[in-house]
């Protein structure tokens, strides 16, 4: 059992728990070798008790630590010491994506497309080391201090996923792909439909499919239509809403085919996010009927010329053998009638030089035909030459795709197709420096050779901090943003407690860095609203608690209702509100509840030795106790009575994390003659009896 304090693997020192999940408990641990902060992942019981298990995670793990990747969170070592199976990974400081769209309800789209390109990223470093993730889901992207952006738990998931594991160890069937869902193939394809969900949760503050059981939520995973994201937030531009829906088609042949495939189009949409430039395949309609495009009426003319140039010659060469036969048989029919004739000099004369001429035309049309045939002739040639001249000043080729291309990539694949590239520079730090951000020419047009070409390509630019504006006017707050470069966003929320007219908040906060030209978002206060209420953070409060901040608030309870909650912190405590925190919603508005029961088939255990109630003075070896060990849920696990201790204690499958050890016993007090200290009389005390009750609260151990 790992704890505080001890050294693992000679070298990591085990400082404090930091996180806990379905497979594992996460501890913050010093790696004295290395004299770094680290990340140890320590296996749960019941699966580092699983050979079979425990051997595809060691190679799958090891495949993971060799990815090293800005977007992934590094896997150091993987290790085993005293049946205690762990993972050293890269210490992350930071926040869940999961609680960070928590935090602020739902995301802005260029802050949700940036979180998305940074994921797509590391994914795409994985899946070219052929590694899948399998489980990509909020709870396993983590965002740093810095803005960085982190995908963590590669290779675990498929090492999870190759054994008899149930759904709830894995996470959330919220974002699993159709194929995972019927629990067939899962490829690269399935991490990019969960990616799409994650984006969805990102823009709307919600997951698209929900239901009462896994279950039925992985039904409308294979059944339903994805809904459309700006049904609930409307100004979502029109191509990452495409982008979102290609990204979680049911079948993987309609999704992007690559990761590469999507980083083009989400770079293409911050630039142009309201063109329709993004292009589902269906693999049905390759036999469809569809329109004639510009490209395949130019192949279907060049098909028809050589077609009839072929058909030209063929006609010629059987006129020329149609007049060699009928000149054939007319000598033969002239001699025939020569032998019957009788024979006259004068005809002779006149048939030698009828002779003479046939014969010379004969051969001059026989000159000219294999002339034209071999081009000897010159102003056959001159034609030819012409008409080839012709046709290459017509001949058109299909502008391609250079969007996202590096610029000497492109600049050589236009110089191939007979095109004319020039090249204009634009400030760009979404991009790398030499990126094409656009093209005059759209992609997949017919156009002439030798077309000019101009290509917009990303230039570097250097980040300029970002000053603090927070608590000033926002006239004052522009200027100062704006002086710096930046582009300034307004919006507008009531707040009491800032003036009316005056910054409340800040995004990217001050102290970062940020490229010249981007936006800086000022959140301005309206001041307060006497008829409106800011909705405070419940979650993580109990029931009472949070009854209690609601009244305060002016607000009251709706429905409270309880569920399972992956996060065994919140078991006990509100993990759901209706309203998400800091909006305003008018005076008394109802504020749905939700209590954790705890993650899902989450059991517990406790074997330790009951020892004795020495927490009371009076209490004393050999007494007779009444122990019972009751949950926090009511379930009563013991009880008993004993004067000796400890008391042996096994008991597992337990519901609740917590639960409560009571004492009873009871205290004989002899009587006793003592002497008063100021009188000097004797006071008589007599024997009595006394009931005493003590409370030990314990907590179980995760199974």
């Amino acid at each position: 059992m790992i704890k505080i304090g001890m050294m693992i693997g000679d070298r990591y020192e085990i400082l404090e728990k930091i996180g806990t999940g379905g497979m594992s408990d996460v501890y913050k641990g010093k790696d004295h070798k290395l004299n770094r902060f680290v990340a140890v992942k320590v296996l749960k019981q019941e699966f580092s008790e699983n050979a079979n298990f425990v051997s595809k995670f060691r190679v799958e793990a090891q495949a993971a630590a060799g990815l090293m990747h800005p977007n992934i969170v590094n896997v150091y070592d993987v290790g085993e010491e005293g049946g205690i199976y762990y993972i050293v990974m890269e210490l992350v400081e930071g926040i869940t994506l999961k609680k960070y769209i928590e935090k602020k309800a739902r995301l802005s789209v260029k802050e949700a497309i940036s979180i998305a390109i940074q994921v797509s990223m590391g994914i795409e470093a994985a899946h070219n080391n052929h590694i899948i993730h399998r489980d990509i889901k909020p709870q396993n992207i983590i965002i740093s201090k810095e803005g960085k952006v982190k995908v963590t738990d590669f290779g675990i998931a498929k090492a999870a996923t190759s054994n008899t594991i149930t759904s709830n160890v894995m996470g959330s069937v919220h974002y699993t792909s159709p194929e995972q869902a019927r629990g067939g193939y899962s490829d690269e394809k399935s991490d990019i439909y969960s990616l799409g969900i994650t984006m969805f949760e990102m823009l709307t503050g919600r997951v698209p499919f929900n239901g009462e059981t896994t279950v039925a939520i992985a039904i409308k995973h294979i059944q339903e239509e994805l809904p459309s994201p700006r049904d609930y937030v409307p100004e979502i531009p029109l191509s990452v809403e495409q982008i979102v829906y290609k990204c979680c088609q049911k079948s993987p042949d309609r999704r992007y085919q690559s990761m590469a495939e999507l980083i083009v189009d989400l770079k293409q949409s911050l630039i142009n996010p309201d063109e329709d430039f993004v292009k589902v395949i269906d693999p049905d309609e390759e036999a469809s009927t569809r329109m004639i495009t510009d490209r395949d009426m130019v192949r279907i003319k060049r098909q028809s010329d050589q077609r009839d140039s072929m058909d030209e010659a063929m006609r010629l060469r059987k006129r020329n053998e149609r007049y060699y036969e009928e000149e054939e048989e007319d000598d033969e029919d002239w001699e025939d009638d020569e032998d019957d004739e009788d024979y006259d000099p004068k005809m002779e004369k006149i048939t030698t030089i009828l002779a003479v001429v046939a014969a010379l035309l004969v051969g001059c049309i026989v000159l000219f035909l294999v002339g034209r045939g071999l081009g000897v002739f010159e102003f056959g040639a001159v034609a030819k030459e012409d008409g080839e001249k012709q046709e290459e000043s017509e001949e058109q080729v299909e502008m391609i795709r250079v969007v996202g291309m590096n610029v000497d990539e492109a600049k050589r694949a236009l110089l191939e197709l007979g095109l004319t590239p020039e090249i204009k520079y634009e400030p760009n730090s979404a991009y790398d420096a030499g990126t094409v951000l656009r093209a005059s020419v759209q992609d997949g047009l017919m156009i002439d050779k030798d077309t000019v070409i101009v290509m917009t390509v990303a230039e570097a630019v250097d980040g300029v901090q970002v000053p603090s504006v927070t608590g000033k006017s926002q006239a004052e707050a522009t200027s100062i943003l704006e002086k710096e470069g930046f582009v300034v966003n307004v919006t507008e929320s009531f707040d009491a407690s800032v003036e009316n007219g005056y910054v409340i908040s800040q995004s990217p906060e001050e102290g970062t860095t940020a490229p010249e030209g981007s936006s800086i978002t000022i959140r301005v206060s309206q001041g307060a609203d006497d008829n409106k209420v800011r909705v405070p953070d419940l979650v993580g409060m109990s029931e009472m608690d949070a009854t209690v901040s609601l009244t305060e608030s002016g607000l009251a309870v709706g429905n409270v209702t309880e569920t399972e909650h992956e996060d065994a912190a919140l078991t006990g405590m509100v993990c759901y509100q209706s309203y998400s925190v800091g909006s305003y919603v008018d005076k008394n508005t109802p504020i749905d509840l939700k209590i954790s029961t705890g993650p899902s088939g989450v059991t517990y255990r406790y074997s330790e030795g009951i020892t004795a109630p020495t927490e009371d003075p009076e209490y004393r070896g050999g007494m007779m106790v009444n122990v019972t060990v009751t949950t926090s849920d009511g379930t009563q696990l013991l009880s008993t009575q004993t004067a000796t201790f400890p008391v042996a204690a096994n008991y597992t499958g337990i519901k609740a994390p917590t639960g409560v050890i009571t004492y009873t016993f009871t205290v004989e007090r002899e009587a006793a003659t003592s002497t008063d200290p100021e009188t000097g009389e004797p006071i008589t005390t007599e024997a009595s009896t006394e009931e005493k009750t003590v409370k030990r609260e314990i907590a179980f151990t995760q199974e």
